[in-house]
Order: structure tokens, then C-alpha cells, then sequence
């Protein structure tokens, strides 16, 4: 039968990659790792460890546990966050994730006013593109996913419930003057993450050319610093530019160019009260 210690100890040798890795991670020793997962495998009757050298691997049936076992533990977790929000918001804990302009904007006046209203509770914070925050949010790791989309973004997996926060407009960059997309049909352009890429390229369809990617960065500090060395231009969103602008460079509203931007929260309604109360925060921010 499955209990949640052997999930553990399996969905550690999955992400960390070895016994060794494992056993630091849970504070066990090695042969406590090795003998949880021998139990693991008579219990179920399925092979899930191989030989690789000197050490072991996951068979395809123990990725395939390993990964039901990260969506368990982490329910269990966003469980046990539920509880502590439902006994009261004296004490509790909410674990969020978002990309870097809304952490550079959004959260830090979120979290103070949190702090302000309900001093007892925690609220920790990891920096993620939001592909990667709502496969998180999914598995129960964190608890809130603040994330941005795109009119030609692709739905958000079945369970997902989108809290609006604001619609974020899209700016053109460029050095010596302000331009349109229609001029840069032959310029140099600096991309961002895959979401950001993909809505350049769409934009610049409508323009009627593809356009020619020279530099590749998530960084919106770095952008910035190659537009003004004249080396590019990029889009970019204005969350960005309140969090941080660089002399030196023109910024152009690119019009009916928007990315929206959402609380992302999983599962049923109504949401446990630590997590409606920072959605709340959240909210309040984006409309000030």
C-alpha cells in the first residue's frame, strides 16, 4: 500500500537525481532511501529502480509514480496551508509564485498591506515564467501563480482559475527616436521568454515580415541595456518600465497590444481565507 513517506523519498530521487541527493534533502541516510524504495517496489509489484553504473535510475514506471507522487505531496502541502488559513489568519502560510515585473511591482506593495492586516501571516515568494508557475500551482506546491497571457496565449490547463489583476500594455523600444513596428522590418531584435517571443512574432506578422532575432534574454534590465547600446529593438511590457527604465532609450505604445495579467488559483471556489486575502492585496495593488 502507498504511504505518503515512500512517495517522498521517490519523488526526491526523481528531482534530485540520486540516492545520495535524496537522502540530504530528507535528512535520511542512504540505505534508509534505498530500503524505502526496495519496500516501494514489493509493495507494488512494479520495477521502478534500474542499475546506471554505480548508481540507480528511475524505470518508466517509476517517472510515471514519481510524478503522481509530486501532485500528492504537494495537495497534501496545500492542504495542510488550508487548515492553518481556515483555523484563522493569526497564523498561516501562502506560497507564491510570479514573473519578475510583477515581483519588481505588483507583490512588494501586495505584501506590505498584507503584512499590515494580518502580521502572523507568511507569504513566500519564487521567481517563475508562467508556464513553469502553473504546472507548480497544479501539483499543490504553491498556493497563488500571478501570470500573463496573451490574446493567442494557449488556454490554461483544466482546473485553473483566473483572478484578473490588469491589462498591461505592450511598448516598443528603440535608441535614436521613436519608430512602428512597420519601420523594422529589417532591424535587429532582442527577444524574451517563449510567451513574449511568440506575441513578437505574431505582431510583426500582421506587419508582414518575421522578424530577425539577434539577442535572446529574460531579463528585462539587460533589454533595456542593449537597446540603449543600439545593438536592438524589443517590445516590452509596461509592468517592466515601472519596475525599472533606462535613460536613453525611446519607449513607443504599440497600439491594441496588451498582455493581461491574472492571479492564477487551482481547484474549486471559494478559495481558503490566506489565499483570498492575498488575492485581495494583489488586487488592490494592480488597481492602484
Amino acid at each position: 500500500m502507498l504511504d505518503v513517506t515512500k512517495l517522498r523519498v521517490i519523488d526526491a530521487v526523481a528531482r534530485l537525481g540520486s540516492v545520495t541527493a535524496a537522502a540530504r534533502e530528507l535528512h535520511y541516510s542512504q540505505p534508509s532511501v534505498t530500503h524505502h524504495l526496495s519496500r516501494l517496489e514489493a509493495e507494488t509489484g512494479a520495477q521502478l529502480l534500474q542499475r546506471a553504473g554505480r548508481g540507480i535510475r528511475l524505470t518508466e514506471t517509476g517517472r510515471m509514480l514519481a510524478a503522481r507522487a509530486a501532485e500528492i505531496i504537494g495537495r497534501i502541502d496545500a492542504a495542510d496551508a488550508e487548515l492553518a488559513a481556515h483555523v484563522g489568519l493569526r497564523v498561516g502560510r501562502v506560497r507564491l509564485a510570479g514573473f519578475s515585473s510583477a515581483i519588481g511591482s505588483l507583490v512588494p506593495a501586495a505584501v506590505e498591506a498584507l503584512a499590515g492586516k494580518h502580521p502572523g501571516l507568511e507569504v513566500s515568494l519564487t521567481d517563475m515564467h508562467p508556464p513553469e508557475a502553473l504546472e507548480l500551482l497544479r501539483t499543490g506546491t504553491i498556493d497563488v501563480a500571478i501570470v500573463f497571457r496573451y490574446d493567442e496565449t494557449e488556454p490554461e490547463p483544466a482546473g485553473v482559475r483566473l483572478h484578473h489583476l490588469l491589462d498591461d500594455p505592450v511598448y516598443l523600444l528603440s535608441k535614436d527616436r521613436p519608430v512602428t513596428l512597420a519601420e523594422l522590418s529589417d532591424a535587429t531584435w532582442i527577444a524574451g521568454c517563449d510567451r513574449c517571443r511568440s506575441h513578437l512574432i505574431s505582431l510583426c506578422a500582421v506587419e508582414g515580415y518575421e522578424p530577425r532575432v539577434g539577442y535572446t534574454s529574460d531579463d528585462m534590465v539587460v533589454m533595456q541595456a542593449l537597446v540603449r547600446s543600439g545593438l536592438g529593438v524589443t517590445t516590452i511590457p509596461g509592468l517592466a518600465l515601472r519596475s525599472h527604465r533606462i535613460d536613453g532609450i525611446f519607449a513607443t505604445e504599440i497600439p491594441d497590444s496588451r498582455r493581461h495579467v491574472y492571479a492564477a488559483t487551482y481547484g474549486e471556489p471559494p478559495d481558503p481565507p490566506a489565499i483570498a486575502a492575498l488575492l485581495a492585496a494583489l488586487e488592490e495593488a494592480a488597481a492602484a
